[in-house]
């Protein structure tokens, strides 16, 4: 009986030596082992080649690379939960499933946004550089003053898995939990999380002590907070951003902070990553971190897992758990 021969695995990026090592014995995987990102050229390559490509959400699969993709190619398993890098409806036209790793990376992330939203409003990257720097003289009864965070009223642009996560922290910290979201949550979840749902994201705004962007970047939700919008944020407010860049018009993010007219924000993010703004590097009123949210080896390897068993289980004739549906295109 012949052997079925294993399906070509294309991996754009370096991943976890265990999940690679896996990957090598289920299947005939082409690994990138200097980790170099690819370029479009080589994307297509990739593409013309695979049975199955597995991008990261650094990779920008568009509609040419999946124009030009062999006829063998069927499966996209990217790795990561978004999928905004991916021409979702050129994907579909050429039948070509897409999925993703949703779930293992909440709690990681909302770990982040909670350390963002702490380190902003009592200005640690700032303590941190003043020590570093040599020029702390000893505490004093009004040096580097942040706020508070006991209290204060948080609003959530996006109650998914992340967003439901980060507020069941900030609810340890005292902090009094709001939320927009495209649907309103279950009751039960309301009550669980004594969360105040606002139907108008305006008006949430313009309430709130802290902001935090937790929802994905969609054409819906392009440049969401828009300059009009930030400028219903109060003076006192911080914005907490670990979802993704777009969601925000960083131009004008720029210009208010350096204005103050924003207190402050921590950005995990950018619209433009990897390059940053660079006057946002010159605001001590800004906490900047390299998209490093879901950076952690458990949550590298939790997804490494979950593309693993979505290649197997669509090569096996299945249809995989985590297939991005046709709703979501």
């Amino acid at each position: 009986m012949t052997e079925k021969k294993k399906p070509i695995v294309v991996v754009t990026r370096k991943l976890p030596d265990v999940v690679e090592t896996r990957m090598m014995e289920l299947f005939d995987a082409r690994l990138n082992s200097d980790d170099a990102p690819l370029t479009h050229a080589q994307l297509i390559e990739a593409a013309q080649v695979a049975d199955v490509l597995v991008p990261t959400v650094t990779d920008r699969i568009d509609g040419d690379i999946i124009e030009k993709a062999g006829p063998q190619l069927r499966l996209i398993a990217s790795f990561g939960t978004g999928v905004d890098h991916i021409d979702l409806k050129a994907a579909r036209a050429r039948g070509i499933t897409v999925t993703n790793t949703p779930g293992v990376l909440t709690e990681d992330t909302a770990d982040m946004t909670m350390a963002l939203l702490l380190a902003v409003a009592r200005r640690l990257a700032e303590g941190e550089r003043l020590v570093r720097s040599g020029q702390w003289k000893g505490w004093g009864p009004t040096t580097m003053l942040g706020h508070r965070i006991w209290g204060k009223r948080l609003g959530i642009l996006g109650m998914g898995r992340i967003g439901q996560a980060l507020a069941r922290r900030a609810r340890a910290f005292g902090m009094s939990i709001h939320y927009h979201n495209r649907r309103r949550v279950y009751p039960d979840v309301e009550k669980e999380l004594e969360a105040t749902y606002w139907e108008s994201l305006d008006q949430m705004l313009a309430r709130m002590d802290v902001v935090s962007i937790n929802c994905p970047h969609t054409p819906a939700t392009y440049h969401l907070l828009s300059e009009r919008r930030l400028k219903l944020l109060r003076p006192h407010c911080y914005i907490v951003n670990t979802s993704r860049g777009e969601v925000i018009d960083e131009t004008a993010l720029t210009k208010m902070l350096s204005k103050g007219e924003i207190a402050g924000a921590g950005l995990d993010v950018f619209e433009h990553e990897p390059a940053v703004n660079p006057k946002l590097l010159r605001l001590d009123n800004v906490v900047l971190l390299p998209h490093m949210g879901s950076a952690t080896i458990e949550g590298r390897i939790d997804m490494g897992e979950k593309v693993i068993i979505n290649i197997k289980t669509f090569v096996d004739g299945h249809a995989p758990p985590d297939r991005v549906i046709e709703t979501l295109l």
